[in-house]
């Protein structure tokens, strides 16, 4: 029974559990980042694309 009390008070996991859930929030954030400048990269491609078209022969 003292095992259980003690493994309910006992805190130390939770440095770890921070340090996972600041990661994930992180990696949210470069993944949705990375995704944007994918789009924005895509667009400018092709708008360059329609404008070269325009003017070859």
């Amino acid at each position: 029974m003292t095992f259980v009390k003690t493994f309910l008070r006992d805190e130390s996991g939770a440095s770890a559990a921070e340090y996972a859930l600041i990661l994930a929030i992180v990696g949210a954030g470069i993944a949705l980042a990375a995704s944007t400048l994918g789009g924005a990269i895509e667009t400018a491609i092709s708008n360059t694309t329609t404008e070269v078209q325009q003017y070859a022969p």
